[in-house]
Order: C-alpha cells, then structure tokens, then sequence
C-alpha cells in the first residue's frame, strides 16, 4: 500500500524568517549586546522555538553567535566574511579608494562612499584622518536617506517615484535640525541637482556636518555618494560652502572613470531640473 507524500516544510518561509532574522540582529544598536531570543521573536513575528530552530543552522555556519550567558544573538564571524568578499568584489570601491584618499588628504576631515539600498544609505569605504578628532561611522552601517548629505545626493538624481516611496515611508526628526517637510526636501534635492552637491547641517547628528555629492555609472544613473564630514566645530559653514564644488569634481572624476562622465547633467535633464 502506497502511502501519501509526507507534507514539505515550505523551505522558502523558513530562509526568509532565517534572514530576517539576521536581519534584525545587523540591526541591534551598538553596544546593546546583540539581541535576545524575545527581542528577535517579536520582531520576526514567530515564537521562541522557532527562531532556535532557525538560528541552528545560522550558528553552525557563523553568521550568527549566541553568548551562552546571555543568550543574546549577535553577527559572526562569517557576515564580516561575507561583507568582505563583497567589498573585494566591488569595482566602484576600487575606482574611489584612491580618490577618497586624497580627499581626506587635502581637506584633513573623514571622507565616505556610500551606496544607495532601499531607502537607506549603507556605508562602504571609510577614509579618515586619525591625527584627528575619529568620527562615529563605520562601513557597513545603514542610514536614512532623507537625512543625510550622501543619501540626498543620490535621491536628487532618482527617479521621482522612489522619493515618493521616501517620503511615504516617514521623515521622521533625530535632531532639532532634521528635515520633517516633504516640501522643504524637495526643495533641497532641487538645490542639490543645481548645484552638484548636498549638505547636511546637524540633521543626522547633533554635532556633526557634511558636504556630499553623486557618483554616476556607465548608465548614467546614481550609484554611490561621497563625503566629506567632521565636527561642526572643525567644518564651519563657510568651508562646507567652499569644500561641495570640490567634492562635487573628485565625484565627477569617480563617475568618469567609471563611464559616467558627464552623466550629472543628463541626469538632471531627465528630470527636467
């Protein structure tokens, strides 16, 4: 007598309540620990049982470690290997290393190259003077867009319907400074496309200011951001007005060697701005 196919566990739910649950785990703030089985239950909407069941396989592997004291779950050592092969793979890095170098160089404050992921930016170089004051960014860290100079860099370029998306999803404030009005936004992504670059002023960070500006691929679409940041006290408003057509030219050189010269003109001009 035949018997009936046993039912399959739906293999495709279980990897993404896996990932999620990594997800959620990159997203625990510094210094907290990592997160506890409760924190990641509740936030991956399963029970405790099942997000044991499913971080077995992540612990074996070394994305996840679990302190055995604690109990809290926290990356390991195979997302930093992960996150590096990536990095290694990535001609857009390459191009920029030595640009960004020499910016940090020239200016003495931290330079970044960020690229664009959803509605955040997610830092992937990092070049900083360490004669200096060292800035709190690190690579592999996630940020709003609306509220950064190198994510408004890039949305000034994208297409409207993913600034819709932006701005439907919430600007909410982090600092006294923050921009909260989808009008005022557009009008600062407006200025970005006529002028080459975007500034953060304390929106971000209480102290902190940056000058931005969009790298541009072969397509001539936005790919990346770069930056020049540092303390408000270092970076007064008159060297930020100074330092954005700097940045402005070491990003169009970026994009050049990357087949996207001349791409922020036609770029405004599909945008009609």
């Amino acid at each position: 007598m035949n018997r009936a196919p046993e039912p399959r566990r739906n293999s495709s739910a279980s990897l993404r309540r896996a990932l999620a649950i990594v997800d959620f785990v990159r997203a625990s703030p510094a210094g907290s620990g990592g997160a506890t089985l409760t924190e990641v239950a509740e936030s991956v909407g399963v029970n405790k049982s099942t997000v044991l069941r499913l971080s077995v396989p992540l612990v074996e592997y070394g994305l996840l470690t679990r302190d055995p004291r604690s109990g809290r779950f926290r990356l390991g050592t195979a997302a930093l290997t992960l996150w590096q092969a990536y990095l290694d793979d990535m001609e857009l890095r390459s191009v920029a290393s030595d640009h960004l170098r020499d910016l940090m160089r020239r200016t003495g404050h931290t330079c970044h190259l960020v690229l664009l992921d959803g509605h955040d930016v997610v830092y992937v170089d990092k070049v900083e003077n360490t004669a200096t004051v060292r800035m709190a960014s690190r690579i592999g860290a996630r940020m709003p867009a609306y509220r950064t100079a190198v994510g408004r860099a890039i949305l000034a370029f994208c297409p409207d319907d993913l600034v819709e998306d932006v701005v439907a999803a919430g600007l909410p404030a982090v600092t006294a400074r923050t921009v909260t009005d989808p009008a005022v936004l557009a009008g600062e992504l407006r200025r970005v496309r006529e002028r080459g670059y975007a500034i953060d002023d304390r929106e971000n960070e209480p102290e902190v200011r940056c000058v931005a500006a969009p790298v541009f691929d072969h397509n001539r679409d936005p790919v990346a951001a770069i930056s020049v940041s540092s303390l408000v006290s270092r970076l007064p408003v008159v060297e930020v007005r100074r330092l954005g057509p700097e940045v402005a030219a070491v990003a169009a050189r970026i994009s050049a060697e990357l087949g996207g010269g001349r791409a922020a003109a036609a770029a405004g001009a599909r945008r009609g701005g």
